[in-house]
């Protein structure tokens, strides 16, 4: 059982149990709450500490837990119905429509209830993660000196320098001066999306593609314009035209193991990608948030589009967090030029910058022995489940067509059969018992079919994935019928 999942189930328990007690009496202690439930002293911690921010009890250091004053009456809820004049005042003022929707995001980044298998988020689980290495780098960063100094505006050197010769390869021309160090990178794609276009212009990006990108484009008042892709990543000849048509001057792509086909850009598109780029005078952001997970069978990797790039076409950004942790929201912008100082102006003056705690950590990381034993375990263990996510599906749901089997990243792009109701197959499927994402989110224009993502990213194991699919195919039964598959 994953650990949130027993902090949940206790947190439960106690809930109850704390009702048996008068206000200021005192609880079991930890010891008895370990042994009586026969859960971990962490678990135990964490569960109390969840009462405690529900105002259920009061812990007392070298005392214990207590169960707390019996509360008052809730406060008087007042009347926000005046937002909606005020928000849609603002709206109709404005030039540029803005739309802040997050639920694509929120499909993949929510935790499900507990006892439901998590097939839609996008991190490694907690054993997967160098989770003992995370905090002894952290440890060590803390000691470092000036540690908790300001660190410099566009990142620490050493760190710029790391990613430098990752984004670049061997031999490669990315230099320090080069990088900007981001808060992950979501953060570096709004930066980039708020540094490179104006509000109300067009930028063009791959459909279906990341949600999060889409909805950092129109909540900074841009027009996603959708350029389909296929196998071998975007079609150059759509792309040419989509610049022609709507003047945009940025592409937003993902070359290697696109979100969410997995499709990896064919090495006979990617000049012309950078020439369709290059004639329209505009930009190309590639998102390379993959390159980290590579599967063990994946072979030789294409360079970033950036290494081979000497006129300053390409702004790259990558991330640590995906091959390390949620919570290691580091990052970084690469970019040649003067839109470099446009990208760092733009972090400036939304953040600031990165904490330098957390840039010494991920420094402290990526520079020991551990860091390529990991990458070397997550690339074994991220081929073993898929493939035992393909073996499951082909037994299982046959007739969710796998458009694309790629050796990265950590998701399977499903068709469904048509007639299909996404949303329903996804509810359908939560209530079985595993969550899915819905395809819709990943397109901005109506979609020419209906999908889900599949992530066997985040599951326990490959008994786990084998599970979550039978689970779905439940849903496929609720949804479709029997006998459909």
């Amino acid at each position: 059982m994953h650990e949130r999942s027993s902090v949940a189930e206790l947190a439960g328990t106690l809930r109850q149990e704390v009702d048996r007690y008068s206000p200021g009496e005192k609880l079991p202690s930890s010891r008895a709450l370990v042994e009586r439930h026969r859960v971990s002293p962490v678990t135990v911690s964490r569960a109390l500490a969840q009462l405690a921010v529900e105002g259920l009890v009061v812990t007392r250091p070298g005392a214990g837990v207590f169960r707390a004053d019996r509360r008052g009456a809730a406060p008087e809820q007042g009347d926000t119905s005046w937002q909606e004049v005020a928000l849609s005042a603002e709206a109709a003022a404005d030039q540029v429509q803005r739309s802040v929707d997050a639920s694509g995001v929120l499909a993949t980044l929510s935790v499900p209830p507990p006892g439901v298998i998590e097939m839609s988020g996008g991190y490694l689980p907690s054993h997967l993660r160098p989770e003992k290495a995370l905090s002894a780098a952290l440890a060590r960063a803390g000691r470092r000196p000036g540690a908790w100094e300001r660190p410099p505006l566009e990142g620490v050197e050493e760190l710029r320098g790391w990613f430098a010769r990752e984004i670049g390869g061997p031999g490669g021309d990315v230099t320090a001066a080069d990088v900007l160090v981001t808060a992950g990178g979501q953060s570096a794609i709004t930066t980039a999306l708020r540094a490179l276009a104006p509000p109300g212009a067009a930028v063009l990006v791959e459909s279906p593609t990341y949600p999060g990108l889409i909805a950092a484009a129109r909540a900074s008042g841009l027009r996603p314009v959708p350029v389909p892709v296929d196998t071998d990543g975007v079609r150059p000849g759509l792309l040419e035209g989509a610049f022609r048509a709507s003047g945009a001057r940025v592409f937003l792509c993902q070359p290697l193991f696109q979100n969410p086909t997995g499709a990896v850009l064919a090495a006979e598109r990617r000049a012309a990608v950078l020439e369709a780029a290059r004639q329209a005078g505009a930009f190309v952001v590639e998102d390379d948030f993959a390159r980290l997970l590579a599967h063990e069978d994946a072979g030789p990797l294409p360079p970033t589009l950036r290494a081979h790039d000497p006129d300053g076409r390409v702004v790259h950004l990558c991330s640590l967090t995906k091959a390390a942790s949620p919570s290691l929201r580091v990052g970084a912008l690469a970019a040649r030029g003067p839109v470099l100082e446009r990208l760092r102006a733009v972090q400036t003056v939304d953040s600031f910058f990165v904490p330098r705690p957390l840039q010494e950590a991920a420094l402290e990381l990526v520079g020991s022995p551990a860091w390529p034993r990991h990458l070397r375990t997550v690339a074994a263990k991220l081929r073993e489940r898929r493939e035992a996510a393909l073996t499951a599906l082909a037994r299982e749901v046959p007739a969710l067509r796998v458009t694309y089997a790629p050796r990265g990243a950590y998701h399977l792009w499903l068709r469904l059969p048509d007639g299909t109701d996404e949303s329903a197959l996804a509810g359908a499927a939560l209530r079985a018992g595993v969550s899915v994402a819905p395809g819709r989110a990943y397109f901005a224009a109506e979609p020419a079919a209906r999908h889900l993502r599949l992530s066997f990213a985040p599951a326990s194991g490959d008994a786990e994935i084998a599970e979550g699919v039978r689970r779905l195919r439940a849903a496929c039964d609720e949804v479709l019928g029997p006998g459909r598959l």
